[in-house]
C-alpha cells in the first residue's frame, strides 16, 4: 500500500507537469507533494495503532490529520491528486476506530467525486459520481473483512496457546502423579520390605537373647546383611533407580537367585534364557519377586517358599509359590493402599505386570498356599 501510494503521487505530479508546464501554481503543487511524501513517510516511524486499542495516540491522529489536510490542499490545486485518496483509505481505517474512520472514508470520496468532476470537461458523466463511491465501498469492505478476519485468528490463535499451557500442566501433573506411584512402588519394594524384615530379625533376636545367644547373634548377622543391602538400593535410587542386584551388568537369573537365597526360597529357571531382555522388564520382575516374597514372609507363615523363571517363546513367566496359610480372593483387585496403610504389595504388583501389557494369575485358598504368576510378553504390546 505504501508503494501504490508513491506510485499514485509521482504520477500525479508528473500528469501535471506534463499538461501544466510553466503555471504560478507550480512550485506551490511540487511542494506540497514533497511536504505529503515526507508526511506519509513519517507514518511508519510514530508506530501503527495497536490491536484492539480503541482509540489512537493523539501524534497518531495529529500525524493522519496532516496527511489528508495536504493532500486535499493538493487536490483543490490540481484534480489528478484525487486518486492518492485509495491508499489513503486503509491508512485511515487502520488509524481511527470504525466510525471516524467511514466517515473519513466518504470526505476523502466527496473530494474524489469533486476533483473528477472538475477534470471532465464533455458535460456530466455518471461513472465519474458512481466509481470512487463504488471503489472506496470496496476497499472498505475488503479492509473490514481482513479486519474480522485477523480478528478470528488472533482468538484462535490465543485460544490453542491456552489449551497447549493446559495440555502441558496436564501432562506434568500425570507425569508427577505416575512418578510418585513408581516410587512408592519402587520404595515398597525394597527398602520398606528391607525395614520390616530387620525389625522382625532384631524382634527376634531381642526375644532369643539370654536363651539362645548363637541363634540371637545370627538373627543380627543377617539383619546386618538386610541393612547392607537396603543401603546399596538406597545408593542406587539416587543414581538411576536400578535394582541394585542388577547393577554391573548383572543378569536377571543372579539377582533372582540372590534374592532367593536372601529369602531362603528355592530358585529355578525353566526354558532358555533370552539375551538382551529390556532393563525395564528385568527389573519389573525382579521387583514382582521382592514384592511377593516380602509378602510370603510377612503374612503367609509358609514353611517354604520357590521362585520360577520360565522362558518362553513369547513371553517370559516368573512364578513365586508358598505353602502358607493362603487366603481368600477378593472378587476384584483391591486399589493401591492409602500411604500409612499396609497391603500395598498385591497392587503394586499388578501395577508393575499392567504397564509391562502382561497378566498376573493369583491361586490361593485359605491353608492352601498361594501361587502368584506373573507373565510379561518379550515382545512390547502395540
Amino acid at each position: 500500500m505504501h508503494v501504490a501510494f508513491f506510485l499514485l503521487l509521482g504520477a500525479s505530479l508528473t500528469r501535471f507537469l506534463l499538461r501544466h508546464p510553466g503555471e504560478a501554481r507550480t512550485p506551490w503543487i511540487i511542494a506540497l507533494s514533497i511536504t505529503l511524501a515526507l508526511l506519509y513517510v513519517l507514518g511508519p516511524v510514530l508506530g501503527p495503532t495497536a490491536p484492539g486499542a480503541t482509540r489512537p495516540a493523539p501524534r497518531r491522529l495529529a500525524w493522519l490529520g496532516g496527511v489528508v489536510a495536504v493532500w486535499m490542499v493538493l487536490v483543490v490545486l490540481a484534480p489528478s491528486f484525487a486518486w492518492c485518496a485509495v491508499p489513503l483509505f486503509y491508512t485511515g481505517l487502520r488509524t481511527l476506530p470504525s466510525r471516524a474512520a467511514l466517515v473519513l472514508v466518504g470526505v476523502l470520496t466527496a473530494f474524489v467525486v469533486a476533483a473528477q468532476l472538475q477534470l471532465a470537461h464533455g458535460g456530466f458523466d455518471p461513472n465519474l459520481v458512481l466509481a470512487p463511491p463504488a471503489v472506496a465501498t470496496v476497499a472498505t469492505a475488503v479492509f473490514l473483512c481482513m479486519q474480522r478476519q485477523a480478528a478470528r485468528q488472533r482468538a484462535l490463535i490465543d485460544d490453542l496457546i491456552r489449551t497447549r499451557r493446559e495440555l502441558a500442566a496436564t501432562e506434568r501433573r500425570e507425569g508427577t502423579l505416575a512418578e510418585r506411584q513408581r516410587l512408592s512402588m519402587e520404595i515398597h519394594d525394597t527398602l520398606a520390605q528391607g525395614l520390616s524384615s530387620q525389625q522382625m530379625l532384631l524382634q527376634a533376636a531381642d526375644r532369643q537373647w539370654d536363651a539362645d545367644p548363637e541363634t540371637a547373634r545370627r538373627h543380627v548377622r543377617t539383619a546386618e546383611s538386610i541393612a547392607e543391602h537396603n543401603l546399596a538400593e538406597a545408593r542406587r535410587f539416587v543414581h538411576d533407580l536400578a535394582p541394585a542386584d542388577l547393577a554391573g551388568g548383572g543378569s536377571l537369573e543372579e539377582a533372582l537367585r540372590k534374592l532367593a537365597a536372601r529369602e531362603s526360597a528355592a530358585f529355578r529357571v525353566d526354558g532358555a534364557p533370552v539375551a538382551g531382555l529390556p532393563d525395564r522388564v528385568q527389573s519389573a520382575l525382579l521387583r514382582i519377586a521382592q514384592g511377593a516374597l516380602a509378602n510370603v514372609r510377612e503374612h503367609a507363615n509358609a514353611r517354604t517358599a520357590a521362585l520360577t523363571l520360565t522362558y518362553l517363546d513369547d513371553q517370559v513367566v516368573l512364578d513365586i509359590a508358598d505353602d502358607g496359610t493362603g487366603f481368600a480372593q477378593a472378587p476384584a483387585p483391591a486399589p493401591a493402599a492409602s500411604p500409612g496403610v499396609r497391603g500395598h504389595g498385591l497392587p503394586a504388583i499388578r501395577a508393575r505386570v499392567r504397564q509391562l501389557g502382561g497378566t498376573l494369575t493369583i491361586e490361593s485358598a485359605p491353608g492352601e498356599g498361594t501361587v502368584l504368576s506373573a507373565a510379561i510378553p518379550l515382545e512390547p504390546p502395540s
